[in-house]
């Protein structure tokens, strides 16, 4: 089949995860780890007073949950379910707009502090986005894809896309089928059609190899998998990209 689309991970693909924790700590913030405990615990002891200590246990399981469920089962919880098995872990409630303004918190903390964009990924994407079709195809951990949204749009590249795929809003996460039948709908292609682009062999090989797509794994930041993948090709720059996918598409 022809090639048509292009997919694309966001986490260590398009942005730098983390790098946003050097500039945090220049400002004198929390790291998000710690911050989101503290905002807990910052809210609930506002109704009442409790231990940080003990909202952090509380939290800490709840994401142990989280992390099975995601890994294992490739179901996403959303902040909101999240939080909530910490507060029923504390037997404790928040109003709902206590509650409200606690999840906006979670999800702003890497749109008002973003991490970096990786070199290149502007020249590619709009390179690509004049023969194919993009779309984003990425799991969305605490910040929301309302907020991933917005922090394609601050680095200036979210006009490249026309199909946008969180797991917070399809309910599953990567390599779930949900969310590669997702973009391929959005774009209207057929998924042999598609060429998905992430770091993660598990995730953003197996996945769209599993429906028929054809996968780059991408290592700038994260090389892990670069000795063990099956991809159909590997990336260390985005300057390759294109020149990458036109091959695999028959195209140059």
């Amino acid at each position: 089949m022809t090639i048509k689309a292009v997919t694309f991970d966001l986490w260590d693909t398009i942005v730098d995860d983390d790098s946003d924790e050097p500039k945090r700590a220049a400002q004198g913030l929390r790291s998000k780890r710690d911050e989101r405990r503290y905002q807990v615990w910052e809210a609930l002891n506002a109704v009442e007073p409790i231990e940080l200590e003990k909202v952090t246990l509380a939290y800490d399981t709840a994401e142990a949950g989280f992390n099975v469920v995601w890994k294992e089962c490739h179901i996403n919880w959303t902040v909101d379910q999240r939080l909530r098995v910490v507060l029923r872990g504390l037997g404790r409630t928040l109003d709902d707009a206590a509650f409200d303004d606690l999840i906006e918190a979670h999800g702003r903390m890497e749109v008002d502090v973003p991490p970096n964009a990786i070199p290149g990924i502007g020249d590619a994407l709009k390179d690509l986005s004049s023969r194919y079709k993009l779309c984003i195809v990425s799991d969305a951990i605490v910040t929301p894809g309302t907020g991933l949204r917005d922090l394609l749009e601050g680095h200036g590249v979210k006009q490249f896309f026309s199909g946008f795929v969180f797991s917070d809003e399809i309910g599953h996460s990567k390599p779930h089928r949900s969310m590669f039948d997702s973009a391929a709908s959005q774009l209207g292609v057929e998924l042999d059609e598609i060429i998905h682009i992430g770091d993660r062999d598990h995730n953003d090989v197996k996945g769209p190899h599993a429906v028929g797509a054809k996968a780059v794994l991408f290592t700038a930041t994260r090389p892990d998998d670069r000795e063990t993948t099956t991809a159909d090709a590997i990336c260390d720059s985005h300057h390759e990209l294109p020149a990458i996918i036109d091959r695999l598409a028959g195209n140059s």
